[in-house]
């Protein structure tokens, strides 16, 4: 009898030792600037500015306790493709790392002029230039530019408008 109150103790003992789970980590991403592309959150409807018809669905999300933002780009002609944006506040910039379906990718930096979210970076040949304007009907503007003399001059390349999808 003696063995097995024994025996049934031990497991008892055992969860009594057991270490204490983790404590919930402090979060880090939660500063003014990892918010500021907050704005493009959301489930879209894209058209070109100005135009009715849908071009592109997008997904962007807000990932890893506010620290990324994910863009899930789905446009009509199934070239697909979507960025992951970072604060970085070391460098005090924002970053964004594009991927697509025809095996392309980009990186730009920027950041948020106070009005509007602007990365550049080199796309190919080009310099790029993607401008974010929030519009105060909640839809979002992203204006593209290209430069062949290293920024000296640009031209228009897309303009987009986001509508959240309903």
């Amino acid at each position: 009898m003696r063995t097995l109150l024994i025996a049934l103790m031990l497991p008892t003992a055992a969860l009594a030792q057991a270490p204490a789970a983790p404590a919930t980590p402090k979060p880090v991403c939660t500063t003014p600037e990892h918010q500021q592309f907050d704005f493009w959150v959301g489930k879209w409807d894209v058209v070109q500015t100005g135009q009715d018809q849908v071009v592109a669905q997008s997904l962007i999300e807000s990932l890893y306790n506010g620290c990324g933002i994910r863009e899930n780009w789905m446009p009509k002609n199934n070239r697909t493709g979507g960025s992951l944006n970072i604060w970085l506040p070391d460098e005090k910039v924002w970053k964004q790392t594009w991927i697509d379906s025809d095996g392309a990718r980009a990186d730009f930096v920027g950041g948020w002029t106070g009005k509007q979210m602007v990365l550049t970076g080199k796309w190919g040949g080009p310099l790029v230039r993607m401008t974010y304007t929030p519009n105060a009907d909640g839809s979002v503007r992203q204006f593209g530019e290209q430069s062949t003399d290293e920024g000296k001059t640009w031209s228009p390349s897309f303009d987009f408008t986001y509508r959240r999808a309903k």
